[in-house]
């Protein structure tokens, strides 16, 4: 059986990475319910905006500068960290990433929950097997992302450090392929199509992951709240269903009648699915069928294209 959902109606949250594709859906929902605090540097006045509309409170800080974390409120109670620096600067995306999370979690060493949010990335090419919590770790997005897996591996490392230290309950989810309405993966997709360019697939085919839609992980994220432990528990954290990159393409085919021209490279990213067990036992299935998460971005995004 799942764990218990954390009920978060009228407790104060933090949400760091709020204007990324991933986390802007999710401070749009929890803002209607919750006391959302979202953390970023906000450079742009237009993200401020944004968010401020959503009707969280903008805290501009920057994670490698603990200083900066004074105006987080003292009193948080749940803490969703979806932030994540790839600036391809060693030095600065492990102090942003790696030590930045240590100095989140310090300075909110009294929250009920700490959810980081990592990625499927922290894990080494394996071919079609699917990756079990235990698989070995590797520097799998070195040839698009040089600094991202190893950042992604020291953030956890800290993560779990810092938790045991001050004993605070954390969750470390391993993110696969997040989507949505407001983009992804798929989309992009659609765009190489549309302009003709060539899609670089591993040529251990088919290239698999588990694509997860907001949707999924909004409503999965109290459960990850609620597996919460001071030990730290870490599950991946993808849909339930396993799909291909050359599957999403062809239906992406079917809709618009773009075609997919696939260009072999053994330096792409290659599968990368999740062994899902872990993921079931706690938090339960996802719930979003992959096409119609994909139909409903292009309808969202370009509903121009749709040829159906």
């Amino acid at each position: 059986m799942p764990v218990t959902p954390v009920d978060v109606k009228g407790s104060k949250m933090l949400i760091t990475g709020p204007t990324g594709q991933v986390a802007l859906p999710v401070v749009e929902h929890f803002a209607r319910i919750a006391d959302v605090y979202a953390l970023a540097r906000f450079s742009k006045q237009e993200d401020r905006d944004q968010i401020e509309a959503m009707g969280a409170t903008v805290i501009a800080a920057d994670l490698a500068r603990p200083e900066t974390l004074a105006a987080i409120p003292d009193d948080i109670d749940y803490v969703l960290n979806f932030a994540v620096v790839k600036s391809g600067d060693f030095e600065y995306d492990l102090a942003a990433n790696g030590e930045g999370v240590g100095n989140l979690m310090m300075r909110c060493a009294s929250a009920r929950a700490f959810v980081h949010f990592s990625s499927t990335a922290v894990y080494e090419y394996a071919g079609q097997e699917p990756r079990k919590e235990n698989a070995p770790l590797g520097d799998n997005h070195r040839i698009m992302f040089p600094t991202y897996s190893i950042s992604k591996i020291a953030a956890e490392t800290v993560c779990r450090f810092v938790a045991h230290q001050q004993n605070i309950p954390t969750t470390i989810a391993r993110l696969s392929v997040p989507y949505g309405d407001n983009g992804g993966w798929m989309y992009f997709h659609m765009l190489m199509m549309q302009q003709g360019a060539p899609i670089e697939i591993h040529p251990d085919g088919p290239n698999y992951y588990n694509p997860l839609h907001a949707d999924d992980y909004i409503d999965k994220i109290p459960y990850l709240l609620g597996a919460a432990t001071p030990e730290v528990t870490t599950t991946n954290f993808g849909g339930s269903q396993k799909v291909s990159i050359e599957e999403w393409c062809d239906y992406i085919s079917e809709l618009t009648g773009f075609e997919a021209k696939f260009s072999e490279n053994p330096k792409a990213f290659g599968s990368l699915a999740i062994d899902t067990e872990r993921m079931h036992e706690l938090i339960g299935r996802t719930s979003v069928d992959w096409h119609d998460g994909v139909r409903r971005q292009l309808q969202n995004l370009a509903p121009d294209v749709l040829s159906n």
